[in-house]
């Protein structure tokens, strides 16, 4: 038997979110920093830039973790290295190859509490239930998810989304059931979200994190013709077709918006 306070709020740290086997906690004061770096970690803090950790409460279950990102195993809690065999390794080692993700995702099995490293990311919790059970994220975005989720490498349709659309040729596909932990560089209060049915969604960018695998990606001319697409300063636009879901960090990547006006401030 062991007891732990991981999950006990206290007045430096609470818990944000919680989902299944998952619980997020955030650290709203960080005591631990050196004098010297103490301004800029309070400053830090009131812009939402904290400490953040998964501790995942696991009972003769099992979850698949980012590899690197254990920290703390309390119980009787074991780990493999979820590799199935050789042909498993060289299709994992090629799929991180092209994804950027790591080749080897511990899966952590037994009952107990396992504590993640802390990261100064923003951990979302999403259940693919929401997503009918299929999702494609981001490279570099996996932290962790049940392990009756299954990682598989998904490839763009088309050249001219891989080349033109800025999300890369290939990408870490999440299908099955259970809930699904990922490190976002913005917080989720900033992420829209887009149910399609039958329908298109346009965006002047890469700023989608996460879409469902059901959807069609293509990059095309904001308008029918070269000459209205030039009119209209947008050029070419990522275009999502079909039923499913998409989540976009739309002030992720905003560097040529024009700063605020600081003039007689």
């Amino acid at each position: 038997m062991i007891a732990t306070n991981f999950l006990s709020e206290s007045s430096l740290h609470r818990i944000v979110t919680q989902a299944g086997k998952f619980a997020v906690i955030e650290f709203d004061k960080d005591l631990s920093v050196s004098a010297r770096d103490a301004e800029l970690a309070y400053f830090a803090s009131k812009m939402n830039v904290k400490k953040r950790q998964i501790i995942a409460t696991l009972d003769n279950s099992g979850v698949i973790v980012q590899a690197g990102a254990m920290q703390i195993m309390a119980g009787n809690i074991t780990a493999a290295t979820n590799i199935k065999g050789a042909g498993d390794l060289l299709k994992k080692m090629v799929g991180s190859a092209v994804t950027k993700e790591t080749t080897i995702k511990p899966k952590y099995v037994g009952s107990g509490q396992l504590v993640l490293e802390p990261t100064y990311r923003y951990i979302i919790l999403q259940d693919l239930a929401a997503w009918n059970g299929s999702m494609v994220i981001e490279d570099g975005l996996f932290l962790a998810c049940d392990d009756t989720v299954n990682l598989t490498v998904t490839a763009r349709s088309t050249l001219s989304s891989a080349v033109l659309g800025g999300e890369g040729l290939f990408n870490t596909n999440l299908t099955g059931q259970g809930i699904v932990a990922l490190e976002s560089p913005v917080p989720i209060e900033e992420l829209f979200v887009v149910d399609l049915e039958n329908d298109v969604l346009k965006i002047d960018g890469n700023m989608a994190i996460a879409w469902s695998n059901s959807l069609k990606f293509t990059v095309e001319r904001s308008t029918k013709t070269l000459i209205g697409s030039a009119a209209s300063k947008e050029g070419l636009v990522n275009v999502y077709r079909g039923t499913g879901r998409v989540l976009i960090a739309p002030v992720a990547c905003n560097y040529n918006i024009s700063l605020p006006n600081t003039v007689g401030l």
